[in-house]
C-alpha cells in the first residue's frame, strides 16, 4: 500500500470522479458510460432476485446495469457525502432513496463505490450497498 501518491494522479482521478457525478446528475448516462474502459470491471454484489445486481464487464457492461436499474426503479435521492482519492483508487460515500416501480417500495440505503482510474476512465468499479435492503425492496419481501 502506497502511503503517498503523487498529486497528478489524485487529480486526475478526482477529475474522472467528479465527471461521472456530473453526468449521473444531468441523467447523460452515455457521457457516464463514456468514463469507463471498454474492459472495465462492474462489481455490484446482491441478491439473483434483484435484476441490476452482479458483474459486469465493458461499457456494454456499465450500460446494461444503468439501463436495468432505471427500468426498476425512480431515483428520489443521490447524496454524496464524501469523496476519497489515493492515487488510482477512488472512494465515493453517500446515500441514496429510490422507489421500485413495479411494488411502490421505497428503497433507502447508505453506499460506497470503489474506483479504480487509470489513464483517465475508470477501469473497476466496486458498488457497496445495502443488499438485504434491495432484496426486500425489489422482490416486496
Amino acid at each position: 500500500m502506497s502511503t503517498q501518491s503523487p498529486a497528478g494522479s489524485d487529480r486526475a482521478t478526482r477529475e474522472v470522479i467528479d465527471a461521472y457525478l456530473a453526468r449521473l446528475a444531468e441523467r447523460d448516462l452515455d457521457g457516464a458510460v463514456r468514463l469507463f474502459s471498454e474492459s472495465a470491471e462492474w462489481v455490484a454484489p446482491g441478491s439473483p432476485d434483484v435484476p441490476w445486481s452482479g458483474n459486469r464487464t465493458g461499457r456494454t457492461g456499465v450500460q446494461e446495469f444503468f439501463t436495468t436499474l432505471h427500468d426498476y426503479l425512480q431515483p428520489e435521492e443521490f447524496t454524496v457525502t464524501h469523496i476519497v482519492v489515493d492515487g488510482e483508487q477512488g472512494v465515493i460515500l453517500g446515500h441514496l432513496r429510490d422507489t421500485v416501480k413495479a411494488t411502490g417500495a421505497p428503497l433507502t440505503t447508505p453506499f460506497a463505490a470503489h474506483l479504480t482510474v487509470v489513464g483517465g476512465q475508470v477501469t473497476r468499479y466496486h458498488l457497496f450497498e445495502d443488499t438485504y435492503a434491495l432484496h426486500r425492496a425489489a422482490t416486496g419481501a
